[in-house]
């Protein structure tokens, strides 16, 4: 199995809603921060890239994936699109101002929660969180994503570098929220005869971080309830 979709978009840009369009479409699996959140070896092969170590090969990472999308993939789409020459890829977008808000209000709010106690006691969490801040938060954003102009800059340079980087003919420029047609038509498949998905706006994910912000308290609140249990 080799890559056939290359997807160039940044996180926050609708990359898990292609990630699930796309498996609907028969893509299956489509790479995504998600998997590698969950999966040791690609913590590990991610971290091995972020530290600039003995990298291993772009089959090896994306063995049994047939497309990417999202972080920290999309970093790398020029190498991808030169190792895996007949991929097609999709560069997902939306209007910038948005695209920022949604970041500071998710991605980035994760990135801040994440207690220390918790990366401590799990070193798979110790190293994404590692290898997410050496490619995405210091490397696509020099540590300054606070700075709102400075990183919407980013992004439209990235987005602009995809396009004068890809052959039009191979790359398609892409917001979600144009649903099916667009999509299916790029990759010569038929329309599902299902609404195309929409998965992980900001009001889930702010539901995710109030849980991680939840946990952050957890070894306070069993100590209290250990503290009780000793003087009752």
């Amino acid at each position: 199995m080799t890559l056939q979709i290359i997807g160039a978009g940044f996180g926050r840009t609708g990359t898990l809603s292609l990630k699930t369009a796309l498996e609907i479409l028969g893509y299956n699996k489509c790479h995504h921060m998600m998997e590698v959140a969950t999966n040791a070896d690609q913590v590990d092969y991610w971290l091995r890239i972020a530290e600039n170590r003995e990298v291993p090969s772009w089959d090896e990472v994306f063995e049994g994936y047939r497309a990417t999308t999202d972080f920290p993939a999309c970093n790398y789409y020029a190498a991808l699109a030169e190792s895996y020459p007949h991929a097609k890829v999709i560069l997902t977008v939306r209007d910038e101002d948005s695209w920022y808000r949604s970041v500071m209000d998710t991605i980035w709010q994760v990135w801040q929660v994440i207690p220390g106690w918790l990366t401590a006691a799990i070193p798979r969490l110790r190293k994404l969180q590692k290898a997410v801040g050496l490619i995405v938060w210091q490397g696509t954003f020099a540590g300054r994503a606070n700075d709102a102009e400075y990183t919407k800059s980013v992004f439209r340079a990235h987005n602009q570098q995809v396009q004068e980087t890809i052959p039009a003919d191979r790359l398609l420029v892409f917001e979600v929220k144009e649903g099916w047609q667009p999509l299916c038509t790029f990759l010569d498949v038929p329309v599902p005869d299902q609404l195309f998905p929409h998965v992980n706006d900001t009001a889930e994910m702010k539901r995710r971080i109030a849980v991680i912000r939840c946990v952050r308290y957890l070894p306070l609140l069993l100590a209290i309830g250990v503290l009780i249990t000793v003087v009752s």
